[in-house]
C-alpha cells in the first residue's frame, strides 16, 4: 500500500522535505497527518482524499451531497456522532442494494456492522473529513419529527387532565431521561444548539405551548408542545436554571449549563408572567462558536485601523453603539481579549455577565442587593484598574463616572443605545455630562448592525439593474461592477439562503475638530458631516461594500440600516 506521504507528494500537496521533517519517524502516519492538518500545516481535504485513495474508496465533500431524508434519519444523532458515520442514500452496487454511508474511518468494522444491522443490508462506505461529517449530521438530522411525535404522545398521556396545564407536575432531579418532559426539553435544547440559535422562546398560548428559535436574528417556528404539559415543561426548565418554581407572579432570572456533543454551553434564562402562563426565553451563550478575535469581526481596513489606534491608548473612552442584538457585546469582549495581558488589570461590571473570560475580573450587577452600575464602578476605581468595561451606560450617574474614569488614566469601554456613531456624542450631553468633558474623554465610537451572511453553498450571482444601482448610490467604480449575489436556499441553510451573520460598522474617529464640535454642542448631523469628510463610511456604505464582496444581500442591508 502506497504511503499517505507519497500520495500527497504525487498530488503536489506536500514536499519530500516536509514529509521527512514534520513526520519525524511517526509510527502512525495518518494520525500525525491529521494533527498537522488541524495545525494548518496541511489542507485537511488533501489528507483525507489521499487516505481515500490509499484505502480504495471514494472521497466525498458532504456540502455537495443531497441525502435522502428517510435514509439519514434512520441513524440516530448519537450514533452518527459516536461512530462518525452518516447514511446518504440507497445505491445499487454490483446488482445488490447497499446503503451508501459517509465515514471518517471506513476500516471501523464495529461502525460498519452497526449500520448494516440498522438497515439490514450491506454498507457501501465513502470517506469524508470529520469536520465536514459532523457539520453535515447537525445540518440534516433534525429533531423536528421526534419533537412532533413526542408532543402527540404527551398530549395523549395527559388528555384526561382537565387542569389545562395549571397544576404543577412534579419533576424530580433524578428522573429518568426517558421521562417525556425531560426528553422534550433535551430535544428542544439540543436542536437549538445544532441550529446555531441565539435564543429559545417557550411561549404559553391558549391551547398549546409555542416553541421558537431565533436563528441569524430571525425567529423560526418549531413543533409546539401540548398545553397539558405546560406546567411540567416550565418547572423542568426553572429547576435546571435554579429558579424558584413556586414563584409565578414576578419575572425571574437564572442560568444553566448543558453539554452537547462534548461542548459545554451556558444558557441565560429569563421568565415572564403572561396571561396564559410563564414565558421562558433562553439566551444561548456558546463561547466556542463566538469569534473573540477583533480581526475576525469583519471590520474594513480603515475601520479596524482607527478603532485599534483608539483602544490601545493608555486612557480614554471607547463606545460601541447599536440596538439590542447587534453584536455589541461580542465586539467589546473581542476588544478586551486583544488588550488582555498579565501586566494589565482589567475589571468589568456587567448585567448580566454573558461570557466568563480567563484572567479578567468580572462583576455582576445586583440591583436587589444595591449593587448598581454606579456603585460597582466607584468600588472598581478603588481596585487599581488599568482597563474598565461597563456593560451599558444607562443613566447620568454611570455616564459621569465613566467619563471621570477615562479622564483619570483609565481606558474605559462601554455601550450606548443610539442609531449611529455621531448621535453618541450628543447623547452623552443629553444625559447631563458637561460637553467639554465629552470632547476631552471620548476617543472613538463604533456603531454596528448584524446582517445575515449568504449561504456559500447556494448563493446565486445577480446583475443589478440601472434603477437599483441608482437607488443604492454606489461609487462609480463599484457601480460598473453591478454584480451582487442573492439568496436561494438549500439543505445547508434550511432553505433560507443565509447561514451565519456578518457585522457592518461605522467608526467615528474623535479628532480634535470633532472634540471642539462636541464642546460647542454641535448637532449629530454636523458631526456626521465632518466625520464623513475625514473618511468615515456610514453603516449603509459599509453594508454595500459587503454586498459587493458577496457576503450578504442588498435586502439584508436595507433591513437593518435606515
Amino acid at each position: 500500500m502506497e504511503t499517505l506521504s507519497q500520495i500527497l507528494i504525487d498530488r503536489g500537496a506536500w514536499t519530500q522535505e516536509n514529509a521527512e521533517h514534520l513526520l519525524n519517524g511517526s509510527s502512525d502516519e495518518f494520525a500525525r497527518l491529521k494533527d498537522l492538518a488541524k495545525q494548518g500545516a496541511l489542507p485537511e481535504d488533501a489528507v483525507f482524499e489521499a487516505r481515500a485513495q490509499q484505502l480504495g474508496v471514494p472521497f466525498v465533500r458532504l456540502g455537495e451531497q443531497d441525502p435522502d431524508p428517510r435514509v439519514i434519519n434512520k441513524l440516530s444523532v448519537r450514533m452518527s456522532h459516536e461512530h462518525e458515520v452518516a447514511a446518504l442514500e440507497l445505491v445499487d452496487h454490483y446488482g445488490t442494494t447497499h446503503v451508501k454511508v459517509a465515514m471518517v474511518d471506513p476500516e471501523n468494522v464495529v461502525a460498519l456492522d452497526d449500520v448494516a444491522l440498522v438497515f439490514s443490508m450491506p454498507v457501501y462506505p465513502v470517506l469524508a473529513s470529520p469536520d465536514d461529517l459532523h457539520s453535515f449530521v447537525d445540518r440534516h438530522h433534525r429533531a423536528d419529527s421526534e419533537l412532533s411525535s413526542l408532543s402527540d404522545t404527551m398530549a395523549a398521556e395527559n388528555s384526561g387532565d382537565g387542569a389545562g396545564g395549571q397544576e404543577a407536575i412534579k419533576i424530580s432531579d433524578d428522573a429518568s431521561d426517558d421521562a417525556p418532559v425531560i426528553r422534550f426539553v433535551n430535544l428542544v435544547l439540543g436542536q437549538a444548539i445544532r441550529d446555531r440559535a441565539s435564543d429559545i422562546h417557550i411561549e404559553p398560548a391558549e391551547d398549546l405551548v409555542r416553541v421558537r428559535y431565533r436563528i441569524d436574528g430571525v425567529l423560526q417556528e418549531m413543533p409546539s408542545a401540548p398545553k397539558q404539559i405546560q406546567a411540567g415543561l416550565i418547572s423542568r426548565l426553572k429547576i435546571m436554571a435554579s429558579i424558584d418554581i413556586a414563584e409565578r407572579r414576578v419575572p425571574q432570572d437564572g442560568r444553566m449549563a448543558v453539554s452537547v456533543s462534548g461542548r459545554k454551553i451556558d444558557l441565560r434564562v429569563a421568565t415572564l408572567p403572561t396571561v396564559w402562563g410563564e414565558k421562558i426565553v433562553m439566551r444561548i451563550l456558546d463561547q466556542s462558536s463566538t469569534a473573540l478575535d477583533i480581526r475576525t469581526l469583519g471590520m474594513s481596513e480603515r475601520n479596524l485601523e482607527v478603532y485599534h489606534r483608539a483602544y490601545t491608548q493608555p486612557y480614554g473612552l471607547a463606545l460601541i453603539t447599536g440596538p439590542t442584538g447587534s453584536g455589541k457585546s461580542t465586539t467589546l469582549y473581542s476588544t478586551i481579549q486583544d488588550v488582555a495581558d498579565p501586566g494589565v488589570n482589567i475589571i468589568t461590571v456587567e448585567d448580566p455577565v454573558e461570557y466568563r473570560l480567563a484572567g479578567i475580573n468580572q462583576v455582576q450587577v445586583n440591583n436587589q442587593a444595591g449593587l448598581t452600575f454606579a456603585k460597582a464602578l466607584r468600588s472598581i476605581l478603588r481596585s487599581d484598574p488599568d482597563v474598565v468595561l461597563i456593560g451599558e451606560i444607562r443613566d447620568a450617574e454611570t455616564a459621569m463616572i465613566a467619563i471621570e474614569a477615562a479622564l483619570t488614566g483609565h481606558m474605559v469601554f462601554s455601550t450606548l443605545h443610539t442609531n449611529d456613531s455621531a448621535s453618541a456624542v450628543t447623547r452623552l450631553g443629553e444625559m447631563g455630562v458637561e460637553p467639554f468633558l465629552v470632547g476631552t474623554a471620548l476617543d472613538v465610537v463604533v456603531a454596528q448592525r448584524l446582517v445575515r451572511r449568504l449561504c456559500s453553498q447556494c448563493k446565486e450571482a445577480h446583475q443589478l439593474t440601472a434603477e437599483e444601482l441608482e437607488s443604492l448610490e454606489l461609487p462609480g467604480e463599484q457601480a460598473e461592477q453591478g454584480q451582487v449575489f442573492r439568496a436561494v436556499g438549500c439543505s445547508s441553510c434550511a432553505e433560507t439562503g443565509y447561514r451565519g451573520r456578518a457585522a457592518v460598522h461605522e467608526v467615528l474617529d474623535v479628532t480634535p475638530e470633532i472634540s471642539r464640535m462636541a464642546v460647542q454642542q454641535a448637532s449629530s448631523m454636523e458631526i456626521e458631516e465632518v466625520a464623513r469628510k475625514n473618511g468615515m463610511r456610514s453603516l449603509r456604505q459599509d453594508g454595500m461594500d459587503k454586498v459587493l464582496q458577496g457576503l450578504t444581500t442588498v435586502e439584508e442591508v436595507l433591513r437593518v440600516v435606515v
